[in-house]
C-alpha cells in the first residue's frame, strides 16, 4: 500500500451514481392512473334513477346544489341520504335554515315511472320551506 499511487487506490471502487431510475415511479404513477380512472365515475353517481327526456338546455350553476333524488319506489333521498316522507318537512326546513338570504339552488331527479302526484308533493314541500329555485333534472333526447 506504500508503493501505491494516489490515482491506483480508488480504482477497485465504483463512482457513486449519479442517475435515478424512475422506472418504478412510472410503474407507481400508472398504477394509481388506474385505480382512480375506475373508481371516478363511482363517485359522482349517486341515487340511480330512470330520468325522463327533455329538450331543455343545461343551466350555469356556480355554487354546488342541493340534489334530491325520487327514485322507483317513491323513496326520497336529500344529498344521497334516505329521508322518509314524514322528516322530508323537517330536512327541508334545515336545509333552508344553512343558508339565510337567496336559498340554495335544488335539483330534483324523479324517476319517470312515478306518479306525478309524488313529485308535486315534494315540490310542495320545498315550496312551503321557502326552497323555489329548483330546477327538475332530465336527460337529453337521444342519450
Amino acid at each position: 500500500m506504500a508503493g501505491m499511487l494516489p490515482s491506483q487506490r480508488g480504482r477497485g471502487r465504483r463512482a457513486p451514481m449519479a442517475d435515478i431510475n424512475v422506472t418504478p415511479m412510472v410503474d407507481v404513477m400508472l398504477v394509481l392512473l388506474i385505480i382512480f380512472m375506475v373508481t371516478a365515475p363511482l363517485m359522482t353517481a349517486g341515487v340511480p334513477v330512470n330520468l325522463p327526456d327533455s329538450r331543455a338546455k343545461p343551466l350555469n350553476q356556480q355554487a354546488k346544489p342541493t340534489r334530491i333524488a325520487i327514485d322507483a319506489r317513491g323513496t326520497i333521498f336529500v344529498d344521497d341520504v334516505e329521508v322518509s316522507d314524514a322528516l322530508l318537512p323537517d330536512a327541508l326546513t334545515q336545509l333552508a335554515a344553512k343558508t339565510p338570504g337567496e336559498p340554495p339552488q335544488i335539483y330534483l331527479r324523479a324517476d319517470r315511472e312515478l306518479p306525478y302526484s309524488k313529485v308535486i308533493a315534494v315540490m310542495g314541500e320545498l315550496n312551503r320551506a321557502g326552497l323555489n329555485k329548483v330546477a327538475l333534472v332530465t336527460v337529453a333526447k337521444g342519450q
